[in-house]
């Protein structure tokens, strides 16, 4: 059955001042066919009239568990929150920032082979650090850019669900086209979020923060080429024995693998544009 919300016929209770406004309100609500206690609040809150009797919603509490799918909550109206303020209807400006610290990648194969000394010393084929045995590759800083957007949030958005879905998304890889980048070239690192107060008056800042790596086509390992690899793929490389002059034993590669290694998620689900 789904979900529905009535109001109870007792326990309600309001106030009003000496030029017969309304100050506070407290009007008690029954919650049907939730799960548990953040479910009948997300329902309520999505239900219950943002005004009454001219005085804004202010927060909602749950009363009692009647039942396993059963609440009683109460909502809460406090009369001195504007909704026509900057801190109601609108919503501060995001903050952007970015960097290009970059990142790391472990690597077995170089560009080119600029120098070998003695010249005489075997090719190895540009195979990083070979010992004989295996290629030890090198740790190096690859072009990554870190960027965030802060946004500032009405509290009906950040809901239980919209946290479960930030943390879905994190560790994840964009399915499409997000903030001008290609398919497969920003990673979701995750998000923070705090908050003041406990009112609707106060918003949640919800800092996001990302990687950037670019997707890359034709690139050369050895002899071989990869036509095109996504930015947050995994290229790594197969080598196999190689005798040069004869006599000496070397590594050259065989074949190049680009592994999918993140999920591909919309991030427009974010809800910060896309």
């Amino acid at each position: 059955m789904e979900a529905r919300i009535e109001p109870a016929f007792y326990d309600r209770t309001q106030a009003i001042d000496n030029d017969g406004n309304y100050t506070t309100a407290e009007i008690p609500y029954f919650v049907f066919e939730v799960e548990d206690e953040d479910a009948a609040i997300e329902f309520a809150l999505a239900n219950v009239p943002v005004l009454y009797n001219k005085i804004p919603l202010e927060s909602i509490e749950i009363d009692e568990r009647i039942s396993s799918n059963v609440f009683k909550i109460t909502a809460q109206y406090k009369a001195g929150f504007d909704e026509t303020t900057s801190s109601g209807n609108e919503e501060p400006d995001p903050v952007y920032s970015f960097d290009t610290g970059g990142g790391t990648q472990h690597l077995t194969q170089s560009l080119k082979t600029v120098a070998k000394y003695p010249p005489a010393a075997p090719d190895y084929g540009g195979a990083i650090g070979y010992d004989g045995e295996d290629v030890k590759g090198v740790d190096v800083t690859m072009p990554v850019m870190n960027f965030s957007e802060t946004h500032y949030l009405k509290p009906r958005k950040v809901t239980t669900k919209y946290k479960k879905t930030i943390g879905e998304l994190t560790g994840s890889v964009n399915n499409g086209s997000f903030k001008g980048y290609a398919e497969g070239e920003v990673l979701f690192l995750g998000a923070t979020g705090s908050r003041r107060g406990d009112s609707r008056s106060d918003l949640w800042e919800v800092t996001y923060k990302f990687a950037m790596s670019a997707n890359r086509k034709n690139i050369k390992v050895g002899e071989l080429t990869v036509t095109e690899k996504k930015g947050w793929d995994y290229l790594w490389v197969r080598y196999a024995d190689d005798v040069k002059d004869k006599k000496t034993l070397v590594k050259k590669p065989i074949a190049a693998y680009v592994e999918k290694v993140y999920e591909r998620k919309d991030l427009g689900q974010l809800g910060i544009g896309k």
